[in-house]
């Protein structure tokens, strides 16, 4: 398990590699017609993540407030035409494989999205131009696509990502949490260990 790293960086990098994989099993899921197979895999990677952390109960309710923002904002834009998800009925709420997808975003406020902390402008630009880029993306692997007129989709998922995304941010700082997953902790357990051991020697001699 020491594959984790060490700190948080290690942790990061391991949580954005969940997440895109994740991303991309929802994404070629839907587009494929198994969106329930996708949002299987995404959610027992954002359980994964919530076992693993050094402070579990403050991701849970990450996920399910990340979760509960995209419900709200993808079934807005469902019903009014904004966004049409492949498979799914025009005009209905979002479909579970986005929602899960929603709820694995959660995971990685704590982690590798870590650095927006308190950056609440920062996380509004990223939101209003990494929101519609995921959906173009999600777009050309027929997961999903915009409605008509197309820029004005556009425009209105990036005002929606420009919002809720900081509102996340602020929700994770809210909570509190470490960015670090357990096995990272014994790692580091075991480095403070084999520093303290010389001293310990030095100590034991000089008496």
């Amino acid at each position: 398990m020491s594959g984790f790293g060490s700190g948080s960086t290690g942790a990061s990098v391991v949580n954005a590699a969940a997440y895109q994989a994740g991303w991309f099993a929802c994404v070629l899921g839907a587009a494929g017609g198994w969106g329930a197979a996708g949002a299987s895999i995404a959610l027992t990677l954002a359980l994964l993540h919530v076992v693993l952390a050094e402070r579990p109960g403050r991701e849970w309710p990450l996920l399910l407030a990340a979760a509960g923002v995209g419900a709200v904002a993808d079934s807005l834009h469902a019903g009014f035409g904004i966004l049409h998800f492949n498979g799914h009925e025009a005009g209905t709420l979002a479909p579970l494989w986005i929602l899960a997808l929603w709820a694995q975003f959660g995971t990685t406020l704590h982690f590798s999205l870590r650095w927006l902390s308190r950056r609440y402008a920062l996380a509004s630009l990223l939101g209003l131009l990494g929101g519609p880029l995921a959906f173009l993306g999600g777009e050309r692997l027929g997961a999903a696509s915009f409605g008509e007129p197309r820029a004005l989709s556009i425009a209105v998922l990036a005002l929606s990502w420009a919002v809720a995304l900081p509102v996340l941010v602020a929700i994770a700082d809210r909570l509190g949490g470490v960015g670090r997953y357990r096995t990272s902790r014994r790692r580091r357990a075991r480095e403070l260990s084999k520093r303290a051991a010389p001293r310990l020697s030095g100590a034991a001699a000089s008496r």
